[in-house]
């Protein structure tokens, strides 16, 4: 494994076969009474989050106590950027104190990749500016492969702020890498130009993306990236974009509806999907845990005896 998570292009097919493998293991840990084991003990995880994070901070921070680390947190405000510290000075100074992986969150695209090529530490990527989100979709795609059995051959609709969204374009590039195919729909002023060089389909509507899809992810409108205003109202966005239970008719009949969160109900999906039988939203949420695990085990030293009291 290497000694970086940073996207999904660098990650070979067979290295997402063994991250999401592991990533089961992981999830029966999770599973039990004690829901601990000494594998990472004396390891240090530091948690540096630039920017806000509800699932993603907690569940790498559930994963690291897990496995017996020790974890510590930073957030962009408590941090010496503030005071116009560099991140090259920040990385130098975290280097200093010797920690064995640092969990990244920045809202610059490619800082996760430079603190990397400063780091002795491991770096994995939680987050960059609109480029990428690994560990989303690593816990994406192992949500669908435990209920479809492989992800060979699936269409996987991917709809709304494409443009905005870290999520869709790793997501593009993990499930397109292992065999679905994969089409995205949203408003025009939404899609960014040239997105089908990832090997993904644009489709005139979202009725066309969602027809026969396997799997159906919606993302949220992300405002706070967007300088101009991109859409006229959500009524009318979740009228012409949002996912109900009468637009799920087209997909196939056991589709899997997920949602990387924070959702806005009633925006771009109806609360009886995202509360329904087709729902596998709180599955993602679980299997975050279980994939960060993997990963902070994984760039850690491989594939070691997890199973040890």
């Amino acid at each position: 494994m290497k000694k970086d998570i940073l996207d999904m292009d660098s990650l070979s097919v067979n290295e997402i076969h063994s991250i999401l493998d592991m990533a089961v293991n992981m999830r029966e840990i999770s599973e039990r009474p004690i829901k601990k084991v000494p594998t990472l003990r004396g390891k240090t995880v530091i948690l540096f989050f630039y920017e806000p994070s509800t699932r993603t901070k907690l569940s790498f921070d559930i994963a690291a106590k897990r496995l017996s680390a020790d974890s510590l947190s930073i957030s962009g405000s408590m941090s010496s950027l503030v005071k116009g510290e560099t991140l090259l000075d920040t990385a130098k100074n975290l280097e200093a104190m010797n920690p064995d992986i640092v969990i990244l969150r920045h809202s610059y695209a490619g800082a996760p990749h430079f603190l990397a090529r400063h780091l002795k530490a491991s770096v994995i990527n939680a987050g960059d500016g609109t480029h990428a989100h690994p560990t989303q979709a690593l816990l994406d795609m192992v949500s669908v492969r435990q209920r479809k059995g492989s992800l060979e051959g699936l269409k996987v609709a991917i709809i709304g702020d494409i443009a905005h969204s870290r999520v869709a374009r790793s997501n593009c590039v993990g499930f397109t890498k292992m065999g679905s195919q994969v089409t995205l729909a949203g408003p025009p002023t939404m899609i960014p130009q040239g997105i089908e060089s990832l090997g993904v389909r644009v489709a005139p509507t979202v009725d066309d993306a969602i027809e026969g899809a396997d799997a159906v992810m919606m993302l949220r409108i992300q405002k706070e990236r967007q300088k101009d205003t991109l859409m006229s109202t959500e009524r009318e966005y979740a009228r012409y974009f949002g996912l109900n239970l009468k637009r799920l008719e087209r997909a196939k009949p056991d589709v899997l509806v997920m949602h990387p969160g924070p959702m806005n109900r009633g925006v771009e999906i109806d609360p009886e999907v995202a509360d329904g039988p087709y729902s596998i939203i709180l599955d993602q949420v679980t299997n975050g845990v279980a994939v960060r695990m993997a990963l902070l085990l994984l760039v850690s030293g491989g594939n070691r005896n997890v199973d040890s009291d």
